[in-house]
């Protein structure tokens, strides 16, 4: 099993865990702000459910229906995540709304917000876990849960100051005005990630310093040939696909030529190991005089 994989199924377990122990902090304390802290840790537990399942299906090899690979399958996972997250904020605000016109005394609240910090811990760690693991390894499923949790650990915090500051002006309507407030932090968590998804799915560029990685690989190692032209990226899942146009004397032999073709992927692979590079050799009389001059 990948490492991808097996984080992923940890992270279903840490879920559950953390769902349990705010479930009990809102049965001790009452408050309709650990109840949305909870409600949205349950769309935690359903969003490693998908971030384990998509990054299994990813990890399947190329095949003749898909010749580029399963990578997209995390990019459609995310979005799911990033529409969940939306919809827990949601139903945050209505149950904070719905409290706000009725605000009632809380029952055991420092009891309760130790219970909900233990699980705000659990959840801020894994959090690390799942960050390092997706920017490691690429995985946009791993990376959209890691914003999740995030999301869920700035959620806790507010809830904790929040409730407390309840407790100690003895302002009930402050339970839920720190639930509604959390909620818009957690909604627009939500649209972040879905953009980034969609981003992916659109076949968006990489990022301006990783052209210029590439730029200047290929000037280093295109010795023989006359010029680049026509780059174009674009970034599907961890992989990025290179393509351009390699310009080379007309005289030289074909074996000469890919043998340049070769020195500039090997040399680009070994610096960016997700990177799959096309390349189409012309003759001099299609120079155009731009992109990466080699001679």
């Amino acid at each position: 099993m990948k490492i991808t994989e097996r984080v992923a199924l940890w992270g279903i377990a840490v879920g559950l865990l953390v769902i349990a122990l705010k479930a009990e902090a809102w049965l001790v304390s009452g408050s309709v702000a650990v109840l949305s802290d909870a409600l949205e840790s349950l769309v935690n537990v359903s969003a490693a459910v998908i971030a384990w399942g998509a990054v299994r299906f990813a990890a399947r090899p190329a095949d003749q229906n898909h010749p580029y690979g399963h990578e997209k399958a995390e990019l459609f996972a995310a979005i799911i995540e990033g529409v969940m997250i939306v919809l827990a904020a949601v139903v945050i605000l209505y149950e904070a709304a719905t409290s706000l016109m009725d605000p009632t005394p809380l029952r055991l609240p420092w009891h309760g917000l130790g219970i909900n910090l233990i699980a705000t811990l659990f959840n801020l760690v894994w959090s690390l876990v799942l960050r390092y693991t997706g920017k490691k390894h690429r995985s946009q499923a791993l990376a959209a849960d890691s914003v999740h949790l995030q999301a869920d650990v700035v959620t806790s915090v507010g809830v904790t100051l929040g409730v407390g500051l309840a407790v100690v002006t003895h302002i009930h309507a402050l339970d839920p005005i720190v639930a509604g407030l959390v909620a818009l932090h957690v909604l627009w968590s939500g649209m972040q990630v879905i953009g980034h998804s969609v981003d992916g799915l659109m076949d968006t560029a990489p990022a301006d310093r990783v052209m210029q990685r590439i730029r200047k690989i290929i000037a280093a190692h295109g010795a023989g040939a006359i010029e680049a032209h026509d780059l174009k990226t674009r970034a599907t899942g961890r992989w990025i696909f290179l393509e351009f146009h390699l310009v080379v004397p007309g005289g030289m032999s074909v074996a000469a030529a890919h043998d340049i073709c070769d020195r500039i992927e090997h040399a680009l692979m070994k610096d960016m190991d997700d990177l799959v590079v096309t390349i189409h050799v012309e003759p001099a009389s299609k120079a155009k005089n731009e992109g990466i001059v080699l001679a």
